[in-house]
């Protein structure tokens, strides 16, 4: 598990991703960030926030055949850079 700020940027993802992997969450995106974005989880920034739903609407997408989960749950992540901008 990552240490972070109570309510930095990651953890809002996490929070969100939460209602829809449940408990694999904070591995599941600290795994996207370093992979795809190459920095640590604590270091996600508002900018990065559009490639990294990107490589979560890809991911999800391969564990269900439900687009309308899908979308939901990427426009759930993409709302959360009008809360930090």
């Amino acid at each position: 598990m990552v240490a972070t700020a109570p309510n930095n940027l990651y953890s809002q993802v996490v929070e969100v991703t939460q209602s829809y992997l449940g408990p694999a969450s904070e591995r599941f995106i600290a795994r996207q960030i370093e992979t795809h974005l190459n920095k640590k989880p604590e270091e996600l920034t508002p900018e990065d926030l559009a490639k990294l739903v990107d490589w979560v609407k890809i991911a999800v997408a391969l564990l269900t055949e439900d687009g309308k989960t899908v979308e939901a749950f990427t426009q759930s992540l993409l709302a959360l850079s009008k809360k930090t901008a």
